[in-house]
């Protein structure tokens, strides 16, 4: 199979681009954006909307009330559409620059939100460059939506990501890679869910037989719900946050957990999504309540073993072993898969440390894994609109 310019052009503009990818990835962490403060993710927003503007993009600011803006960039035109998507929230506050420079190291660039992920905007943002500047530009639609809130959950993006990913042929995730540079070909769904337990205040001394504990009744629950992990199928239960009670000396009227669920299909999904839906109290004198909901796993589907062995091929010729790797963590391209829509994800930097102290990513893979990105994007499109099934 051959794609309509040659990989080796691509791969030699990405080399050509080492200050631009440096400055551009720079640029971007030194503007924190924490998806709770939306000034600050705005900023970032308003930056990067204005490079992929010079990037010849046509740009459309996507608002919400409460999250960031969602940036929308679209380039090129032919018969299919071929979507990147990633975020630009981080989990890091404001100031946290200050206690983690964003410093150089030889090749590795340090700083807080350079691998998840705007390490990965800046391999997008080569790929595009090349795919435009460097020959004849590839015969497809190509857009890129990032988006602000996917660190929470993506409650305010989901719309926006599910109408874009379905105007679009496939989607390619620029999520940071897996282990030597990865890409992540399932990942487990993710269920957070909250319980809460009313019960009966009282007198613990005083007149304990009038009150009913609601932190007993939750205790209970907890324990219960250790017999739905299930490690040979995949599923793991964490209570990850109890709190319940006012003072020793009182029975106490309500208690809270916090309950996160992951599973590898969407069957075992929609199970403990009813499992914890339909929670009764085992003392009928309390109340038991359950919310929450899955964001559904990126299961490994023949759509997704297309991509994969596409992208494999474009790595081989490109002199590079790429493997392939499944992940507990969720991603935005766990709601496009789900959809049916064909989604390779992990195609971002690589790196190590996301949400923690040594973040970091390998600037000297940046040109390959650009030049890998261009490649895939070029073959999809010299398949038309049918490249999602063939």
């Amino acid at each position: 199979m051959t794609t309509s310019r040659s990989l080796d052009a691509i791969q030699a503009f990405c080399d050509r681009q080492a200050a631009w990818t440096a400055e551009t990835a720079e640029g971007l962490t030194r503007l924190e954006s924490p998806t709770t403060d939306k000034a600050a993710v705005d900023r970032c927003g308003h930056e990067l909307a204005n490079r992929l503007q010079r990037l010849g993009a046509s740009v459309t600011r996507l608002p919400h009330e409460t999250a960031g803006d969602h940036i929308l960039a679209e380039m090129g035109e032919g018969p299919a559409r071929i979507l990147l998507l990633g975020h630009f929230d981080t989990v890091w506050p404001v100031g946290q620059l200050a206690r983690m420079p964003l410093e150089r190291k030889g090749d590795r660039l340090f700083g807080p939100g350079v691998f998840d992920m705007k390490g990965g905007i800046t391999i997008a943002m080569l790929a595009a460059r090349a795919l435009f500047e460097a020959g004849p530009p590839p015969a497809c639609r190509l857009a890129m939506l990032w988006t602000s809130d996917e660190e929470t959950g993506s409650v305010a993006s989901e719309a926006s990501i599910l109408e874009q990913a379905g105007q679009s042929d496939a989607v390619l995730v620029l999520e940071p890679s897996g282990p030597q540079g990865a890409l992540k070909t399932s990942r487990k769904g993710c269920g957070q869910f909250e319980m809460v337990v009313t019960g009966v205040a009282a007198h613990a001394g005083i007149e304990p037989e009038r009150g009913c504990s609601a932190v007993h009744e939750l205790a209970r629950q907890i324990v219960d719900l250790e017999s739905l992990h299930d490690s040979e199928s995949g599923v793991t239960v964490n209570v990850g946050q109890v709190r319940g009670g006012t003072h020793a000396n009182v029975i106490a009227a309500e208690a809270r957990a916090m309950i996160d669920i992951r599973v590898e299909t969407l069957k075992d999904a929609d199970r403990l999504q009813r499992v914890m839906k339909t929670r009764t109290s085992v003392d009928d004198r309390t109340r038991v309540r359950t919310t929450g909901h899955f964001r559904p796993p990126l299961e490994r589907t023949a759509a997704v073993v297309r991509l994969y062995e596409i992208a494999r091929a474009v790595a081989s010729e490109l002199g590079h072993d790429l493997g392939e790797f499944a992940t507990g963590g969720g991603s935005d391209g766990n709601l496009t898969a789900a959809r049916g829509i064909a989604t390779l994800d992990g195609l971002g930097a690589v790196g190590e440390g996301a949400h923690a102290l040594h973040e970091q990513i390998d600037l000297s893979a940046v040109p390959w894994r650009a030049a890998l990105l261009a490649g895939v994007i070029d073959r999809l499109a010299a398949r038309g609109a049918s490249l999602a099934s063939h």
